[in-house]
């Protein structure tokens, strides 16, 4: 579906580079949408290596959906980056529902925040994490909430910082300007309250329009 979805896109919109902003998503296909997808297409995949090196503790939590945290890819990347680590990974789907509505201006708790990771926080070892993974693009929207509930003794890492570079790499030698304003494209069938919510969500980023595809 990742890859139909990214061939249609490239189709009508044209674009020089696609970015799987999901690491569910890049863990899943972003082997087989390189493969058919004819231009360069950067993924999001947790920040395992990065998370290995900062930690000084060696225990290192990883919050992802639970397409995420049960992905080979994943043990591939702790095999190689974090073999001498204790890496927990901790499944908590509901952070994102979270985090949307926060990103929608709605007013959210921090004990739901808390109920979701309520499992890493018990988990054995728990109390030795200097360092937690937001295996999710969506996560880090709520890193002051989970820094509030971990404590000041944790450090938070997500790949972002990477992917822009990497794309900013790709695109180095390509001039971008504007011939018209940005817009932002959603698939499926959104309602209008839901599509009320988006230009909420997007606004902050000059993403007035929202196209459905």
């Amino acid at each position: 579906r990742v890859a139909g979805q990214l061939g249609r896109m490239r189709e009508r919109y044209k674009p020089r580079l696609a970015c799987i902003a999901c690491n569910t998503a890049s863990t899943i296909a972003l082997g087989m949408v390189r493969e058919v997808l004819e231009l360069p297409v950067v993924g999001t995949v947790p920040a395992i290596k990065p998370a290995a090196e900062m930690s000084t503790t060696g225990v290192i939590g990883l919050l992802g959906t639970a397409g995420t945290v049960r992905q080979p890819y994943v043990d591939r990347l702790e095999a190689e980056f974090a073999k001498d680590k204790q890496l927990i990974r901790f499944p908590a789907p509901g952070l994102v529902d979270i985090a949307e509505a926060k990103a929608a201006g709605e007013a959210i708790s921090i004990e739901n925040v808390r109920q979701e990771v309520a499992g890493l926080l018990d988990a054995e070892s728990a109390g030795e994490i200097d360092t937690i993974v937001l295996a999710c693009t969506h996560f880090p929207l709520l890193q002051e909430e989970l820094g509030q509930v971990f404590g000041p003794s944790v450090q938070f890492i997500d790949g972002s910082k990477g992917i822009a570079r990497r794309i900013a790499f790709l695109t180095q030698e390509e001039p971008i300007e504007r011939t018209s304003p940005d817009f932002a494209v959603v698939t499926g069938q959104p309602s209008p309250k839901e599509l009320g919510r988006l230009k909420k969500q997007f606004s902050p980023y000059n993403l007035s329009e929202i196209r459905v595809f």
